[in-house]
């Protein structure tokens, strides 16, 4: 028997060998499937890839099995991926258990429910021990049972509210009966159908509550005081009816018996004739005398004894004024009744003030306690969704046995209250324990990412040791430094010894891209001393400071620094260059002053019409603007004589040789004239200068040769010629000053005979002065730019020549003046738009005026009250306001009908809407015109149309419609 069972068992142990080899042989097999299982997350490169993967799985709700083998393999692989399926098992696990607490709990509510007489503290703590047990209340069917119960526990409180209320029902209608037997039978009788009626209600409410299902479900005590309460009150309405009756039947029949109500009885008496005795007042019952010795010795007695318990009380002895307190208490036993007001007030202060110490120090000590206990229990029963955290919950457990040390060391220890309490802290402190276990274990798995982190980062910094894209590179650092970051908490020993390892492996993969930040900054140095060497040379070279700038870009870009530093080196780089661009734009405002005199005097007529226009005089804003233009023309008189801003000035220099007048003709519009150039030329007016005067700006040969090749080339020259015989003789010119150079062309054969005209046509600003326009015909060969054109307009320099073709046509632009500075420029621009909304606003409030004259003077019938033809405007002719006036001036003679279409008339002409009701007879008056296509149109004859109008009697409604129309039709 023996061998068999050696031999059995030594056939069982190889059994297991084959196991143990074949499942290490299949266990390959067994990864690819649980690979192939979760889509891969055995095999995915990256531990993300591998819990996205999981989490993928998991969202198909695999079975539990599956998932354990799973969490078996892969929690020594990757804790993180690891994790989400240990939360999933728990999660379930958990589920599995509230299954079956809540099956439980939903036993226990069915048999609460189904007892006749449910007991509220019974379905109160149903909900509570639910809670404590994990119970999902939130979920059914505990949600329905706990509503259930709720609805029976309120209805059950309704009911006892109700049976209280009826009880207090009871007493008051007895009361009615007792106030009833006090005032006289007649009034009793008057209020017996009422209170027969009250009383039968009330026994019908009383039965509809005794008749609830939940009656029996109601405290013990409250069915006998409710039939108590009825018996009463039948008791009541019994006597009082058949008072009543007993006194009606004695005020029918004077032998018959008084009631036993005494004040019906004597009503009863008066009424028979018999004399009432008025009722004496008892009399009080006389305090017994006290001898005086024995008050006297009373109040000794408690004096001394009182004199005691103050002098124990004040030297603070606990014990000896708890017994001082209690002879005290014997005394006043004893003598209290014989103790006056004031010794007795003293004797209740010093008791208050001893407050027998040693039991008011137990009792404030166990106050405290209790208060502990109660905080203590309480954390456990805090509303669903604001139970405390762990640290929280650590912190308050801290806090709480803290006071109850405190509590001890001024009282007497109480081992009942200590138990409750330590109690109810152990059982928070689970929560605390759980709470520390997570910290554990999530501070386990952030170590260790962080040490994978680590060693990703050495790998990373060995790959990338030559980076090409430093931008690339830099944002991969600054990944690194967010992943660091936010890898989690943990331990401070922990961090002290991760954070060493971290900088080491951040600096070596940090190392090559801080060499290149430094050799960028070196080269960014040599580039602000190179700004610096071009910003110092007299001369800026734009085309080497763009180079520069260009360079800087492009290492800005390949390079980044840090942004503070980067801003820094950007601001001493561009500190030389702008302080260049600074001291040229100086001496340009610098050489600009030139025209500060001009300037001076647009600004001053600026600020006079800025002064018109607050003034509101339409006369003197338009004169400021004309003196306004005049200054602007350069016709504004110089402050002194020897100044002069006409139009020759303009184009005067101290250039001496001739040559060099066409090489600064294209600068005469950035330069402005010195005061040595407007001294050495004349001072005369643009407006006043005479026609055969020479030109300044070009020799007055160029025109007559200009038009010598105009009239041999071209027919139609001679009414142009004819014109020019026809001119008036120039009035004679002052004597010229000796010119030293001019503007335009000097070249022989392009002279001008003829000065160039003061004023030219109107033209844009920024336009050119004579109109030409490069291309087929222009300055240089025909058809290319700078030929002289064929049709002798002639080129820049001819100013004075006509702007047409043939001299048949006037300048096209006039001359603007000088250039004026930015600020008058802008000053005058201004000026010149409020000038023009100062115009309008002005135009529209006498246009508003004038209208409302035109209708108060129709109202009024007064021809005189009528607005002239300036206020009326141009609109109106004299001949229209002529019959206006008459019209006004007579008596109303129109026919309604003639106005009516008069005044459709002037709405068509104004173009604005009819009324309603006359919309019918507009549409047939425009198929009436369109019949009569030879009649004037409304347009043509609205002057007319209004003085019909005004022909007739005056109404609101045609005054308002006229309005309309007037208001309209005067601004055209």
């Amino acid at each position: 028997m023996c061998a068999g069972l050696c031999r059995r068992l030594r056939f069982l142990s190889s059994d297991n060998d084959l196991a143990q080899v074949t499942s290490t042989s299949s266990k390959p097999h067994d990864l690819q499937a649980l690979d192939t299982l979760t889509g891969g997350a055995f095999t995915a490169p990256t531990s993300g890839e591998r819990a996205a993967r999981i989490r993928d799985w998991l969202a198909g709700n695999p079975a539990p099995e599956q998932m354990q083998e799973v969490f078996k393999e892969l929690s020594g692989r990757d804790k993180g991926a690891a994790r989400l399926l240990r939360e999933k098992l728990d999660e379930l696990k958990r589920a599995k258990g509230q299954e079956a607490i809540a099956a439980e709990w939903a036993q226990k509510a069915e048999a609460l429910l189904g007892q006749s007489k449910l007991n509220i503290a019974d379905a109160l703590a149903w909900q509570r021990d639910a809670a404590k047990a994990g119970a999902p209340l939130s979920r059914e069917p505990l949600a329905g049972f706990k509503v259930q119960l709720a609805e029976r526990v309120k209805g059950i409180e309704d009911l006892q509210h109700r049976a209280q209320v009826h009880r207090e029902a009871a007493v008051l209608l007895a009361q009615r009966f007792e106030v009833l037997s006090t005032k006289g039978w007649q009034d009793a009788q008057a209020a017996e159908e009422s209170l027969r009626a009250d009383v039968t209600h009330w026994q019908q409410q009383a039965a509809d509550i005794t008749a609830d299902a939940n009656w029996t479900s109601l405290d013990a005590r409250f069915a006998p005081q409710l039939e108590s309460s009825k018996a009463q009150l039948l008791v009541v309405s019994d006597a009082f009816h058949a008072a009543l009756a007993q006194a009606q039947a004695a005020a029918a029949d004077p032998a018959a018996p008084l009631p036993p109500v005494p004040v019906w009885a004597d009503e009863l008496r008066a009424a028979r004739g018999e004399v009432v005795a008025p009722k004496a007042a008892p009399a009080k019952p006389a305090a017994p005398k006290v001898d005086p010795a024995v008050r006297a010795a009373a109040q000794d007695a408690v004096q001394a004894a009182l004199a005691k318990l103050e002098q124990e009380t004040a030297e603070g002895h606990g014990k000896a004024s708890a017994g001082a307190a209690a002879a005290l208490r014997a005394v006043l036993k004893e003598h209290g009744k014989l103790v006056d007001a004031p010794l007795e007030a003293r004797v209740h202060a010093a008791l208050v003030a001893a407050g027998e110490l040693e039991g008011w120090q137990r009792w404030s000590a166990d106050k405290v306690r209790e208060d502990l206990v109660a905080k203590a229990e309480g954390l456990l029963k805090r509303p669903e969704g604001q139970a405390l955290g762990g640290r929280k919950m650590q912190e308050t457990l801290r806090s709480l046995r803290d006071q109850w040390k405190q509590a001890d060391q001024g009282g007497v220890p109480n081992h009942a209250l200590w138990k409750r309490f330590d109690e109810a802290c152990n059982e928070a402190h689970k929560v605390v324990e759980a709470w520390l276990e997570k910290v554990r274990a999530d501070a386990a798995e952030h170590r260790a990412h962080r040490v994978a982190l680590i060693e990703e980062v050495k790998a990373w910094a060995a790959e990338h040791a030559t980076p090409s894209d430093l931008k690339a590179h830099n944002r991969a650092l600054h990944q690194f430094a967010d992943r660091w970051r936010d890898a989690g908490h943990v331990g401070e020993k922990v961090f002290a010894e991760l954070q060493p390892q971290w900088n080491e492996a951040f600096g070596a993969a940090r190392a090559p891209f801080e060499t290149a930040q430094k050799a960028s900054i070196e080269r960014r140095q040599a580039m602000i001393a190179e700004a610096a060497e071009l910003g110092a040379q007299p001369m800026l070279r734009i085309d080497a400071v763009k180079a520069l700038q260009q360079r800087w870009q492009a290492e800005a870009q390949s390079v980044p620094l840090d942004r503070r530093h980067e801003q820094k080196l950007w601001d001493a780089f561009r500190a030389p260059i702008d302080e260049a661009f600074n001291r040229k734009t100086a001496e340009r405002e610098k050489s600009a002053t030139a025209m500060s005199e001009h300037d001076r005097h647009v600004l001053e007529a600026s600020k006079a019409l800025d002064a018109a226009n607050a003034g509101g005089d339409v006369q003197k804003i338009r004169a400021a603007i004309a003196r306004l233009e005049a200054a602007l023309r350069g016709e504004a008189p110089p402050p002194a004589p020897a100044a002069s801003s006409d139009g020759p000035s303009v184009g005067a220099t101290e250039v001496v040789a001739p040559g060099q007048a066409a090489a600064e003709f294209g600068e005469s519009a950035e330069q402005a004239p010195g005061s040595s150039d407007a001294e050495a030329l004349p001072g005369t007016r643009a407006e006043s200068a005479p026609a055969a005067n020479p030109d300044l700006v070009a020799p007055a040969d160029g025109a007559d040769a200009s038009a010598r090749a105009d009239s041999a080339a071209h027919e139609g020259s001679e009414p142009a010629a004819a014109e020019e015989a026809k001119a008036p003789p120039a009035p004679p010119k002052p004597a010229p000053k000796p010119v030293v150079a001019v503007r335009g062309d000097d070249r022989p054969g392009n002279k001008k005979a003829e000065a160039a005209p003061a004023a030219r046509a109107g033209g844009r600003f920024g336009d050119r002065r004579d109109g030409a326009r490069p291309g087929p015909g222009g300055p240089g060969r025909p058809g290319e730019r700078g030929a002289p054109r064929a049709d002798g307009r002639g080129d820049r320099g001819d100013r004075g020549a006509p702007a047409g073709r043939f001299g048949d046509r006037p300048p096209r632009f006039e001359d603007r003046g000088p250039r004026l500075g930015d600020a008058a420029f802008r000053a005058q621009r201004e000026a010149l738009e409020r000038a023009d909304m100062a115009l309008r606003k002005l135009a529209a409030q006498a246009h508003g005026e004038a209208l409302t004259q035109v209708l108060g003077a129709w109202e009024q019938r007064d021809a005189s009250k009528l607005p002239s033809v300036q206020e009326l405007g141009r609109a109106v002719t004299p001949a229209v306001r002529t019959g206006w006036s008459q019209a006004i001036g007579s008596a109303p003679k129109a026919a309604p009908d003639e106005a009516a279409e008069a005044l459709l008339r002037l709405e068509m002409a104004a173009e604005v809407p009819t009324p309603a009701e006359q919309l019918d007879a507009r549409r047939a008056l425009q198929l009436k015109l369109l019949t009569k296509r030879g009649d004037p149109p409304p347009a043509q004859t609205w002057g007319q149309d209004a003085g019909k109008v005004l022909a007739a009697a005056h109404d609101a409604a045609s005054a308002r419609r006229l309005q309309n129309a007037l208001k309209a039709l005067l601004r055209k």
